[in-house]
């Protein structure tokens, strides 16, 4: 039997969960995973070292006994709240495909100006990984102030405390 084979069907069967709440912990994840199948494994990860140890990381990894179980709890919990905010639910296959294709993507068009030598491993050059940090932190920054615009608009749109109404924001 090869060994690759069985790792891509246990890849299919096992979930990222990601955007935990520090206070889930093992067992409430356990509980909410377990009405969509057999749960054969779990890694709920923690800080190891530095002064975050023994804390929660804020994202773990469940396998069920089938993929079909795996990708009906996918479907259930993506973006289900929990602890008020919003679950990541990936297979873990998934997770890692889509985190290099979100690397080499946001760091493609700045590697082709700094980068003067070709690699042929497919590995980013350092310039490549400082420009895909900077995007990343844009988009965090953009994320942020388009949530502060939204929350002033919510806001504007309110009547004063003499009951006049204030002018609205247009979007």
């Amino acid at each position: 039997m090869d060994p690759n084979r069985f790792m891509d069907e246990n890849c299919e069967n096992r979930l990222y969960i990601g955007n935990l709440d520090l206070r889930i912990t093992e067992a409430t994840l356990i509980k909410m995973f377990s009405p969509f199948g057999k749960i054969v494994s779990e890694d709920f990860l923690w800080h190891t070292r530095g002064p975050k140890r023994g804390e929660p990381r804020g994202f773990a990894f469940i396998q069920y006994s089938t993929k079909e179980e795996a990708r009906l709890a996918k479907e259930k919990m993506h973006g289900r709240l929990a602890c008020g905010r919003p679950l990541v639910v990936r297979l873990a296959s998934e997770k890692y495909l889509m985190d290099s294709a979100e690397n080499c993507s946001k760091g493609i068009g700045e590697a082709n100006r700094t980068s003067t030598s070709g690699s042929s491993s497919g590995q980013m050059t350092r310039s490549a990984k400082i420009a895909a940090i900077k995007n990343k932190l844009k988009a965090l920054e953009d994320e942020g102030s388009s949530a502060k615009k939204q929350k002033h608009a919510d806001n504007a749109s309110c009547t004063d405390r003499l009951g006049r109404s204030t002018p609205s924001i247009k979007r």
